[in-house]
This record gives structure tokens, sequence and C-alpha cells, in this order.
């Protein structure tokens, strides 16, 4: 038996972001018996459960913020340590999801190697280069994440970008990397109607008459540029937005520069945790609209390239290495993405009909999860195989 620790994620069953679907993705379809998962979860009620039988453990957060998730990581790292003084001849390998840990990773990373431990980490994104943090926390970020991979027995990228940034940055300072992509789905049969039917009746919206964002209400997923050009556009269909937002500063600060609210065409829906029917939303949307400027591979993308037939995404490498060509692409220039949108509504139907088809073969060429799943398993294995 190989013991697979999945580490700094909120936990699962996933309702939040793309570490959490990646660790409940991992455990719903894990085929290798040799493997045992256990995953630590962010609660207050500390306690031991099982989910899709990987044993699942709640740690409890003991400040708020970012401190807190340092901390966090700290504590779930030291019971891993106390559980293998209890489980010795266990075969164990601890994989950290992103840089929160930061300066603590060295001290736990030697006390895991002592004990026979492979420590494995993903760096996530670029982190650092978020417009959203201010000079000094971008640079405690970019310590982090140097702290994160050169304590690291392998580092695992699920972008071809980050891994080539990795290998140029810490040359020499590091072990190993490795490329394993994050997945998706093709949705399947008929969307959730009746739901649908509410939820576009509700917000006053028709099939195929909205472009789409899905994202976190953050700076550098470039809002502002997307409500500017969608503004100065002469297109009739809506822009439906589904995300995080409370009118909160960042949401004050924009409405102040754009004016959106006086353009009847922008809506601000919430979020939308259902999955089936947050598939059904993309698979009826005219296009996706991606502004995504830093991550790596980001998961709403792979989502919209499964489900949305039109896709237009900022033209940064990140994206680009995802899509291929099976998208529409802008810049930041202005009048751009007005363009791409009067581009898009030019489209043939056979034109339009051929972009769904090139996301959906991406999707199934490179992202499919059952592959991301195996290879991971696949993975795992030679770990303690020693190759």
């Amino acid at each position: 038996m190989i013991d697979v620790f999945l580490v700094a994620s909120k936990g699962i069953p996933a309702r939040y972001g793309g570490f959490e679907t990646f660790a409940e993705k991992l455990v719903q379809g894990k085929q290798n018996e040799e493997l045992k998962y256990h995953v630590s979860c962010m609660d207050n009620d500390e306690k031991h459960f099982e989910y899709c039988g990987a044993d699942c453990f709640n740690v409890k957060v003991s400040l708020p913020g970012p401190a807190g998730r340092i901390f966090h990581v700290a504590r779930v790292l030291g019971q891993i340590v106390r559980w293998k003084k209890e489980n010795p001849d266990s075969q164990t390998i601890v994989y950290v999801l992103g840089c929160r840990i930061g300066p603590l990773m060295r001290r736990y990373a030697k006390k895991l190697r002592a004990m026979n431990v492979t420590v494995c980490v993903n760096p996530d994104g670029l982190e650092w280069k978020r417009a959203k943090w201010s000079g000094p926390a971008k640079g405690f970020l970019k310590y982090c994440e140097k702290c994160l991979v050169t304590n690291a027995d392998l580092i695992i990228c699920d972008s071809k970008s980050i891994e080539a940034y990795i290998q140029k940055t810490y040359q020499g300072k590091i072990k190993e990397t490795a490329f394993l992509a994050y997945g998706a789905k093709i949705p399947e049969g008929d969307c959730e109607s009746q739901k649908f039917e509410s939820w576009k009746e509700k917000h006053q919206i028709s099939e195929n008459g909205y472009y789409l964002i899905v994202g976190r209400f953050v700076p550098d997923n470039n809002y502002q540029t997307m409500l500017k050009e969608f503004m100065t556009s002469d297109t009739k269909k809506d822009l439906v937005i589904v995300t995080n937002v409370e009118k909160n500063k960042f949401y004050q600060q924009l409405e102040k520069e754009t004016g959106f609210h006086n353009d009847e065409r922008i809506k601000f829906v919430g979020t939308v945790y259902d999955e089936k029917l947050l598939q059904c939303i993309r698979k009826k949307a005219f296009a996706y609209l991606h502004g995504h400027e830093v991550g790596g591979t980001n998961p709403s993308l792979l989502e919209a390239l499964a489900a949305t037939e039109c896709n237009i995404l900022l033209d940064v490498g990140f994206n680009k290495e995802v899509a291929e060509d099976a998208a529409l692409y802008w810049s930041k220039e202005t009048g751009a993405l007005k363009e791409t949108l009067t581009k898009a509504e030019r489209l043939t139907l056979e034109e339009y009909s051929a972009m769904g088809r090139k996301a959906k073969l991406r999707i199934t060429e490179a992202y499919r999860w059952e592959t991301i799943i195996s290879a991971y398993e696949q993975l795992f294995v030679s770990l303690k195989e020693g190759r």
C-alpha cells in the first residue's frame, strides 16, 4: 500500500477552486488499489471521515487570512509527521498543493525526508504576479515559491509554461520537475433544462444570447478591460458574469471607472455551485470570455473548452498552450477585444461549430480527467519504486 497525502486544498467534497476539484477527481477516479489517499480539509471540527474511499481529516485554521493558511498547512504536515511515526512501514508520499506553506516548508520537508517520505509539490501559477498584491506581499510570495520548490523531491506543474519558468528560475537549486495537466470533462447528454430555465428567467437571459465570464473577481483577471471593451461594442447580446462579487471594494472601483451599472446588457449573477447547472450555462452561452493573465492552466478555461462552442481568450502563453487554435484571441490594446467580439458574431454557422469541435477535441486529446488520473497513479507508483 502507498499512502498519498494531498495537502493544502480547502478539502473535499469540493466546493471551492481548482485544487479542491483536483483532489476530488483524483479520489473519485482512483483505479489502482495499491494507492490510499488521505486528504487534509480546513474545518474546526477536527475529525476523520471517509469520502469515496479516501481518508479525509479536518484540521483547524487557527488564524484568519494568509497567515492562517500558512499555519494551517504547517499543522497538517505536523500531523502527517506524527502519523508516519505511528506507521513507520508505510510507503508515504506527501503532495503539497500551492505555495502557502512558504518558509516553513524547509523544516517539514527535512523531517519528512528523514522518515523516508517522498515530498512532491505543485507551485500552482505565478501567484506573486497577481495585481492585487502590494510590493512587499509579492516579494514574500516569490520567497514562498522558492521555499516550496527548492525543498521538494519532485515539482509537478500543470502547465508546460510554469514548468519552463521553474526550471529556468531555479536552475541548479531544484531536483526534478514533471508536467501533469489539470483535467476537464465534456458534458454528456442534455442540460438540466428545468434548473437552467429557472436561472435564465430569473436573470432575464436568452439561450445563446450572452457572453459568459466565470472566474474569481480579482484585478489580474482583467475585468476592467473586458467590461470597457464590451460596453463599447455594438453587440445585442448580454454579458453574464458568474463570480463571487459581493459589491466589494474592487466592484465599487470598477463601477466608478467603467459605469457598467448603466449598461443593461451587463449582468453580475453571483456564484453557481451546482456543477450541472454551471455546465448548462456554459453550453448555452454564445461565447466564453477569458481574461486570466497569470496562474498557469486555469480550470475554468478547460471547463469552457469542454462545453462552450466559441471561446475568446486573452493572448498570453498560458492560454495559448491550452487552447491552441481552438479559440479566438485578444490583446489588452484598446479596441482589440471589441474587434474580436465583432469577429465572433460574424462567424458562419459552420465556422462557429468547427470552433466547438476543435475545443472538445483539445480536451479529449490533452485534458481528459481519466488520462490525468491514470498519469498521477503511474507517477505515485513509480516514485515508490525509485523510478
